[in-house]
């Protein structure tokens, strides 16, 4: 590249072209879009929204400050001044190469244009162009904000500079660039998605599945592990420590059963060693086992993330650690001794460390929780707080007695300590049932506040009066062990 990207015009508004806006825009690069709908002000603008809210969980701060849309009402204005164009029309060979032309008279002489063709030759699209060397193939996949992949393929009059600035240019914004060899109808990922797609087709027109079990036979098994490996590294694995020859021999003779209405090319020698070799350069010199404990986290992880959304891999982990664990309900009713149930919960995913334990920052989430539980029992619950007042916390002390691990069902008991007119002061223990050992305990002084004067304030008498007969249902308890504990450390006096 000899200068960097300032402007983007995208000339298509539809799902693909605005896709493509918000992910320029997101990164910090003005935009024009150009697209004869009346709507494509308002679909741009939703889905620069829906991106956005992706973009910031996926990166946060580090998002530069966003770039200026523009709704352009020509496409000569979108392309005047822009230093990149990418188009995407709906998929017609005769109408992008019009357009096409369109453009190329109107841009830049410095400009680049990346087609977001899904398998049109670009020798063909750049056919009408007075500048075709201006012209690549950039084939994205949707999201196109999310996804990082663009396949980048140049046509017979595309110059290797104009490949390498478009190739720069998608980098820049976040994306994979795959280069595509040789020209190829569908590129590379289309062809393997249209054979899938293809196969599946054939499936529901016999009759042997439903297009919902197609998705099911995907996403709950060889799509988690296409999401980090790929096919050819899979098999490799599948292929145990001898690797992907021993996978071709050992499997190779099932390409001549019915199993797919597509025919495969002839497991030559030649084909065999290509493959083989191949994967070797692709494994790295990384030993199966070392490659068999990194396919196990990311599966474990990707199931998490899935979890937490309570979806697909997920929602089935999820049911089953609920089956395992029996559920516990925490309600803050009082036990025999007189303690209040506050948390009652198996550890969930999120919650973990790299040690596999409850991660230090979650003991203080449950033992907030905990609190809210009390206060909810003594009527400072969500309805209080929207009016006006509530309780803070202003000094909190934890101590940590043992770990909790992933599914291990925990217990939080409290006990309220004090109270006055305007401070209270509680106790929680946090108990592993599995261990049958206490592992955390909390102590905490709250003060109750009008939050729009942000000052301390007397709290209701009918609030207090239930505060007070917890103290009093817990007073025949010894004092917890804890209670009142500083960190110091030994022979350090503190005065």
């Amino acid at each position: 590249m000899t200068q960097p990207v300032r402007k983007a015009a995208i000339v298509g508004g539809g799902v693909i072209g605005a896709g493509w806006a918000a992910r320029f825009l997101l990164n910090g690069i003005d935009v024009a879009v150009f697209d004869p709908d009346p709507e494509t002000g308002r679909k741009t603008a939703e889905v620069v929204g829906n991106a956005r809210r992706a973009m910031i969980r996926l990166h946060g701060q580090a998002l530069p400050a966003e770039g200026v849309l523009t709704i352009a009402s020509t496409l000569a204005e979108a392309v005047a001044d822009a230093d990149f164009i990418q188009e995407s029309l709906p998929e017609r060979e005769d109408l992008k190469q019009r357009v096409l032309a369109q453009i190329d008279a109107a841009m830049p002489d410095h400009a680049v244009i990346g087609s977001s063709t899904s398998g049109l030759l670009p020798s063909r699209l750049q056919s009408a162009m007075t500048r075709p060397d201006r012209l690549v193939v950039g084939h994205p996949f949707n999201p196109v904000y999310l996804l990082p992949l663009v396949e980048v393929c140049g046509g017979e009059q595309t110059s290797q500079q104009t490949i390498d600035t478009a190739a720069a240019i998608y980098e820049r914004i976040g994306m994979k660039v795959l280069k595509v060899r040789k020209e190829i109808d569908g590129f590379i990922a289309d062809r393997l998605l249209e054979a899938v797609w293809r196969e599946g087709l054939w499936l529901i027109n016999d009759g042997i599945a439903t297009a919902s079990e197609l998705d099911d036979a995907i996403r709950f098994g060889a799509g988690m592990r296409w999401a980090f490996m790929g096919t050819f590294l899979t098999y490799r694995l599948a292929g145990g420590e001898a690797g992907m020859r021993h996978f071709l021999t050992q499997f190779g003779p099932a390409l001549k059963l019915p199993w797919t209405k597509l025919e495969a090319p002839e497991l030559t020698d030649k084909l065999i060693e290509a493959v083989a070799s191949q994967s070797d350069e692709q494994a790295g010199g990384i030993d199966l086992r070392t490659y068999e404990r990194l396919r196990d986290n990311c599966l474990v992880d990707l199931t998490h993330a899935l979890e937490r959304n309570d979806f697909a891999s997920g929602a089935v982990a999820k049911a089953h650690r609920a089956h395992l664990g029996g559920q516990i309900r925490a309600d803050g009713s009082a036990g025999a001794d007189g303690r209040l149930l506050t948390i009652a919960t198996p550890v969930q995913p999120e919650w973990i460390d790299y040690n596999d334990h409850l991660t230090e920052h979650y003991y203080l989430k449950l033992f907030g929780d905990a609190t809210d539980v009390v206060l909810e029992r003594i009527g400072a619950g969500t309805d209080y707080v929207a009016a006006g007042n509530s309780w803070y916390t202003v000094e909190t002390h934890i101590r940590h007695l043992g770990q909790a691990r992933l599914g291990e069902p925990v217990e939080v008991r409290t006990r309220v300590l004090a109270v006055d007119g305007k401070r209270l002061h509680l106790f929680h223990e946090m108990t592993s049932l599995a261990q049958a050992a206490t592992i955390a305990t909390a102590e905490h002084m709250l003060v109750h506040v009008d939050t729009a004067a942000e000052r301390s304030v007397p709290a209701p008498r009918a609030m207090l009066d239930k505060a007070e007969a917890l103290v009093a249902g817990q007073a025949h308890l010894p004092a917890p062990d804890g209670q009142g504990r500083q960190i110091k450390m030994p022979g350090q006096d503190r005065t």
